[in-house]
């Protein structure tokens, strides 16, 4: 399958309302659906190509991950890149229009189609440190979950049994009944779905399919990701009953506090204390950076609450190249302890003029502004 864009597999904008994403999915799914283009392979992916841009837009979660991230964006199993993993166009044809295939749709003759049960997602919290969202990090997760049963290999029928075809639906997964005109069908209550009853369940997982156990995956975390953004891990869900595909597993990131820096975006901030000599005088000084040490110069004159920029030495731009900025902000240092000597010295230089702060302008203000924002 080629990378298009999703919008554009739908044929609407990046703005459209949930509404027209839908009336969109329904133009095209009946158009590609198998049943109307039977033998047919270009349509047959067509129609798992809108499945999935449908199943990626109509859900607000994903939505909001592809719009950050794209198809590819993301490294290792994350994001979308995968190909079409654990959707079934098919299931969400039924959740569009009701009933199994199109066929049923006109009362045309045509085989049901059996439900298969997919395994919840997962949502796990992963703290990262400023260092490593600078620099991208890769993280092993040990993860409890839902896994196939291996003593039934996840079908539910105890070893050396076969579930049954379910006799009221003859395998179907639903059943037809006429509604005036129309057959209308609905899913068989007795095999809820999967067209088969399991008559001697395994007693391991007790005819579900699945059991409880922990697995080790590993994510590739990029530069730059924010708190609250996610990473999907295709298919590293819960397993589904019996047999049934898997979930997916949503790395939500989370930022950990940092003891000398606050986070703005990109941009990384960060408070520099001088001394009164240093900054009347100037000064050569180090501070420290996300990923080490550098020094800067401070001019004479230095006031207090000016802000410094270091260009590229914050954060790694998630989409796109360059780096934010690293802000300084500057406190000046008041002694609350002095010496006789260190008073009377002070006191001298009270007396010179070039010592006692200037009248508040206009323009002092608008520089505190500058600086505050």
């Amino acid at each position: 399958m080629d990378e298009k864009d999703y919008y554009e597999i739908l044929g609407i904008g990046r703005s459209a309302e949930p509404e027209e994403i839908k009336k969109a999915y329904r133009k095209l799914a009946m158009q590609y659906h198998p049943d109307k283009n039977p033998g047919d392979k270009t349509a047959e992916e067509k129609f798992k190509e809108i499945g999935e841009a449908y199943a990626v837009l109509s859900d607000p979660q994903k939505r909001r991950q592809y719009d950050q991230f794209g198809r590819s964006g993301m490294r290792g199993n994350g994001g979308f890149s995968g190909g079409f993993g654990g959707f079934d166009p098919f299931d969400i044809f039924r959740e569009v229009f009701g009933g199994g295939g199109f066929g049923d749709l006109f009362n045309m003759s045509g085989g049901g189609r059996r439900t298969v049960q997919r395994g919840s997602d997962l949502q796990i919290r992963l703290k990262l440190t400023l260092e490593e969202i600078a620099t991208g990090v890769s993280k092993k997760l040990k993860i409890k979950k839902m896994i196939r049963c291996e003593r039934c290999d996840g079908s539910g029928a105890k070893p050396g049994t076969t579930p049954t075809t379910c006799p009221q639906c003859q395998g179907r997964g639903e059943v037809a009944y006429r509604q005036g005109f129309f057959t209308v069908s609905r899913t068989c209550d007795r095999c809820h779905g999967e067209g088969k009853i399991n008559s001697h369940p395994c007693s391991e997982c007790r005819g579900d399919g699945r059991v409880r156990g922990e697995t080790t995956m590993e994510v590739e975390i990029p530069a730059g990701v924010a708190e609250g953004q996610f990473i999907t891990l295709r298919n590293a869900g819960n397993a589904g009953p019996r047999k049934g595909p898997p979930g997916d597993a949503l790395i939500i990131i989370e930022e950990e506090p940092h003891p000398q820096f606050e986070r703005h975006g990109s941009d990384l901030v960060c408070h520099l204390v001088l001394s009164f000599s240093q900054a009347a005088l100037g000064d050569e000084v180090e501070v420290p950076t996300i990923t080490g040490k550098a020094k800067i110069q401070i001019a004479p004159g230095t006031q207090s609450g000016k802000i410094l920029r270091m260009r590229g030495k914050g954060l790694p731009l998630l989409q796109g190249n360059g780096k934010g900025d690293q802000l300084i902000r500057v406190q000046v240092f008041t002694p609350t302890k002095l010496s006789e000597k260190e008073k009377q010295l002070f006191k001298e230089l009270a007396q010179q003029e070039n010592t006692k702060p200037t009248k508040a302008d206009r323009s002092f203000f608008d520089k505190m502004k500058e600086a505050i924002l």
